[in-house]
């Protein structure tokens, strides 16, 4: 599989010929065209359009390539937990996005540090899009994200806050006067396209400047180049130039402690009942 991911790989978009992939492989050339018809025959499809001057995916290999990244990333998400469930000094690992927690986490980290079981936590930081890849991959075993700005596919999560979301706008802004606002009163409205999120007709879906966070969309808001809609607790701290407004009738956002579907180690299942416990949920899973 990882000689044709290279082949396919080096094939994608950029019309490298397979003497590049057969480099980075370390094997010839040959080798490695024989491998890859190989592979074809097996599955009983083509995947690359070879010709003199390039090689480029087919529809069966983009296929191939899409679905054999996640496949060996399972792989390599499967033997790290295996090695790690049988560590039985092996520390819990959260990764959080920077004021992402709702300043739930210290009561977290208090309320499993009671737990008989309980490990050291190391805290993970990380950016606005990719915690839960965190997650899947095995680089972490928890996550706290937010829906539904975060894709929660092959996660199971404990929602630990559901909370209203606010508009954020420059005090120069035609709305700043208004005590609350309504999602049809920000029809107009230049939103920011926040970098990695997959929306799924959510408001916050705008076609204004790329963000990555939400330090990129305050600067950007107090630049007049665009106004935001945030759950609660990720606008705090509130910045005294900004005008922050409830938004009446946006839907409501959750914070959730996330972890893999598969992942049914005790350890994990006593943090997400002290988070629970802390957050003054129920604790049962979804």
């Amino acid at each position: 599989m990882e000689v044709g991911q290279a082949q396919l790989q080096d094939g994608a978009g950029n019309g490298y010929r397979g003497v590049v992939a057969a480099a980075r492989l370390a094997i010839a050339q040959p080798a490695l065209s024989k491998a890859v018809r190989r592979l074809e025959s097996r599955i009983g499809v083509k995947l690359l359009e070879r010709s003199s001057r390039s090689v480029r995916l087919t529809p069966a290999g983009e296929a191939l390539l899409h679905h054999g990244r996640h496949a060996l990333n399972a792989v390599g998400a499967a033997a790290e937990k295996a090695r790690r469930a049988g560590d039985q000094q092996a520390h819990l690992r959260l990764v959080i996005k920077p004021g992402g927690d709702a300043n739930l986490l210290s009561g977290i980290l208090a309320a499993y540090a009671g737990q008989p079981d309980a490990r050291q936590v190391d805290i993970l930081f990380d950016g606005a899009t990719d915690r839960a890849d965190y997650v899947r991959d095995g680089r972490a075993d928890l996550a706290l994200l937010y829906v539904p700005f975060d894709d929660l596919t092959g996660l199971d999560h404990e929602t630990l806050r559901v909370e209203g979301r606010v508009a954020i706008l420059p005090p120069d802004h035609r709305l700043a006067s208004r005590s609350e606002l309504t999602l049809a009163d920000l029809v107009q409205e230049t939103l920011p396209r926040w970098k990695g999120v997959r929306w799924t007709g959510a408001p916050e879906a705008g076609q204004g400047p790329e963000v990555t966070d939400a330090a990129e969309a305050l600067q950007m808001i107090r630049l007049g180049r665009t106004i935001a809609i945030l759950p609660r607790s990720l606008a705090q701290p509130m910045h005294p130039d900004l005008v922050y407004r409830p938004v009446t009738d946006a839907p409501h956002s959750e914070l959730v402690l996330a972890w893999a579907q598969d992942d049914c180690r005790r350890l994990v299942a006593s943090f997400v009942a002290a988070a629970a416990e802390a957050a003054g949920t129920t604790g049962g899973r979804r």
